[in-house]
């Protein structure tokens, strides 16, 4: 279950149901309109607090779907004349971008040799970062869906973050250490 809440009520004002298994994470999009959630399920859905069942439901990857992000674009983000595009990160090895008014896939994003734990979209919405357990970060470039860089460290990445200029990345590594990687073409 997923239960939206407001700060002062006792009941949740939306409760949304439809995943077979554990939700790992939920994301609402750039304007606060749309949630996005995966699960131990395999799926990966879109809400709108307009209705009780899912927009979509996204079901391409073949493992646990471990985390999700929107990216920064589409109407009323910095980036309106981009499309709003949802990435979503599994178990499976793949990351995978959706076309959120269609529900369909974009791209799947194959580079990866173990599970993806992280992404994150550049300010500018053209590149993605991705962390995973083969101790590699990929960054992708939207447009391509193709990897354009890529850093390798001593142990698996549980998150990666980029600043607001776009042109750092940060990770974290399970060695207990953290790099900020300098991002130019």
């Amino acid at each position: 279950m997923i239960y939206v809440c407001k700060i002062g009520e006792n009941r949740p004002i939306k409760a949304f149901a439809g995943h077979q298994g554990e939700v790992n994470c939920v994301k609402w999009d750039p304007t606060g309109s749309l949630l996005a959630s995966c699960s131990d399920d395999i799926t990966a859905k879109i809400w709108s607090m307009k209705q009780e069942k899912y927009v979509h439901d996204l079901m391409e990857h073949t493992k646990e779907i471990y985390t999700l992000r929107w990216s920064p674009t589409g109407p009323g983000t910095n980036n309106p004349n981009h499309q709003l595009v949802l990435a979503s990160a599994s178990f499976d090895s793949t990351v995978k971008l959706w076309d959120v008014e269609l529900g369909k896939l974009i791209h799947s994003l194959n580079g990866h040799r173990d599970p993806v734990y992280s992404v994150a979209f550049s300010p500018n919405g053209e590149y993605l970062a991705s962390g995973s357990l083969d101790k590699s970060v990929h960054i992708w470039s939207l447009k391509e869906g193709k990897i354009i860089k890529t850093y390798s460290g001593s142990g698996g990445i549980f998150e990666v973050c980029w600043n607001k200029e776009g042109d750092k990345i940060a990770a974290c590594f399970a060695n207990n250490t953290v790099c900020v990687i300098d991002f130019r073409l």
